[in-house]
């Protein structure tokens, strides 16, 4: 239980008792502002790839940017 007792104090993880139970949730506030930050940043190329893909594989020709 040490593992959730360090994800605990880091915020990334919610404990609650429940009689004999303890129970332990995801906080995902601070897990999406960590997305947020690192990884957001790589995905934008990839969707707007994807979105130039389309239309290429719809019609079999690159869409100009005067047709976006």
């Amino acid at each position: 239980m040490k593992h959730l007792r360090g994800l605990a104090d880091a915020g990334l993880v919610v404990t609650r008792k429940q009689g004999r139970r303890t129970l332990h949730h995801l906080n995902p506030v601070p897990i999406r502002l960590v997305h947020d930050r690192w990884i957001d940043k790589y995905t934008g190329g990839r969707v707007s790839a994807l979105a130039d893909l389309k239309p290429l594989l719809e019609t079999g020709r690159p869409m100009r940017p005067a047709e976006a």
